[in-house]
């Protein structure tokens, strides 16, 4: 029996490597753009940057350093220059398949970053394994926008699984309704009427506000946002804008909202202020046909009739006086169980006169 050469003894003691194997190496040498390991072939093999990541200009230097170890995919046993070409992304791509494969059976919950945004959606990639996400599947809510959500981590479940048509969906829709369902729950269980309650602005309409209180949306409308008056709630709340209010009412999942908060009301100690002979200050808030309403503090409206405007004949309050006018009158009358208040001009000038004849 002949001895083996030496070159013989080299090459046996090599293991041998197929297409389509998996094999383990340690980083020898890393570029920017290529990966060199020891797989313990004769031959070293080669991951290049494409066979790394689906990512371009990535400097596989920030990523990997010479001594590491890790598995790869032989893709070509001889690249044509005496070196295994190796690939990692797909290698990482059939895990990343089969993570998710396991992932839609047991409907688990999965992070990821979003790698792109899309017309139709969010594409965010699980080791190498795309999954999209339709714009119809981001939020429990219709977002015109979805660029906000470009390089966030988000959460959401697998709903279809089909690799062969390339046709992985995500879903964080249920997600989100799932947890508001369980918010809603957990509000309407502690909250009750009378409580104040912090929430946020989500929404102004002309009729009021929907305030975000962690679970449900509570209606503040525009009569019950201030004991004054409010022409506009737009003009009043900005989206995003905390605000602290009471619970007025609940019926069944609709929250009524208030800010009339009793111990602001400006009727509690009218009986005082307003006490009829008083002579007052106010400002003309609006007029009609018959009279104008004057504003004496937010919340507190007297009425100066037409009649008791001047001591001469006025055909129209508005031949006299404009809105927004600051006028002196007197109180000849305060109604404090129908909050009632009516005010005379013409008194206080009959007095003004008295006064001038006594002097």
């Amino acid at each position: 029996m002949s001895e083996m050469s030496f070159e013989q003894m080299l090459e046996e003691s090599f293991k041998t490597i197929r297409n389509g194997e998996v094999v383990e190496g340690t980083v020898i040498d890393v570029k920017p753009d290529e990966i060199i390991l020891n797989i313990g072939y004769k031959s070293d093999g080669i991951i290049t940057r494409n066979e790394y990541t689906n990512e371009s200009n990535v400097d596989l230097t920030t990523i990997v350093s010479i001594g590491d170890t890790m598995e790869a995919k032989v893709l070509k046993v001889n690249d044509g220059e005496g070196q295994v070409l190796l690939t990692y992304k797909r290698l990482a791509a059939e895990k990343g398949s089969k993570r998710l494969e396991e992932a839609f059976n047991n409907q688990e919950v999965l992070t990821a970053k979003v790698a792109q945004v899309l017309d139709g959606g969010l594409s965010v990639i699980i080791d190498e394994s795309r999954v999209f996400i339709p714009a119809s599947l981001v939020s429990d809510s219709y977002e015109k926008d979805l660029t906000k959500y470009d390089g966030q981590d988000i959460e959401f479940v697998i709903t279809e699984f089909n690799p062969r048509r390339r046709r992985i969906i995500g879903d964080r829709k249920q997600l989100m309704l799932a947890r508001k369902a369980e918010m809603q729950k957990e509000l309407f269980a502690r909250i009750n009427i009378g409580d104040v309650v912090d929430g946020t602005v989500k929404n102004v309409t002309d009729f009021g506000a929907f305030i975000d209180l962690g679970g449900a949306d509570g209606l503040l409308h525009i009569s019950e946002m201030s004991w004054g008056r409010v022409e506009n709630p737009k003009k009043v709340f900005k989206v995003g804008e905390q605000v602290t209010a009471f619970i007025k009412d609940i019926n069944d999942k609709k929250i009524a909202l208030s800010m009339k908060f009793e111990d602001q009301n400006p009727w509690k100690d009218a009986a005082d202020k307003y006490a009829a002979g008083t002579i007052i200050e106010g400002v003309v808030a609006r007029m009609t046909d018959f009279g104008a309403f004057v504003e004496l503090a937010p919340g507190v409206d007297a009425l100066l009739h037409v009649s008791q405007i001047s001591r001469e004949h006025v055909e129209k309050p508005s031949d006299v006086l404009k809105v927004g006018q600051r006028i002196e009158a007197k109180i000849v009358d305060f109604n404090e169980e129908e909050k009632k208040i009516s005010l005379s001009m013409k008194a206080l000038m009959n007095e003004a006169d008295a006064s001038d004849e006594e002097a």
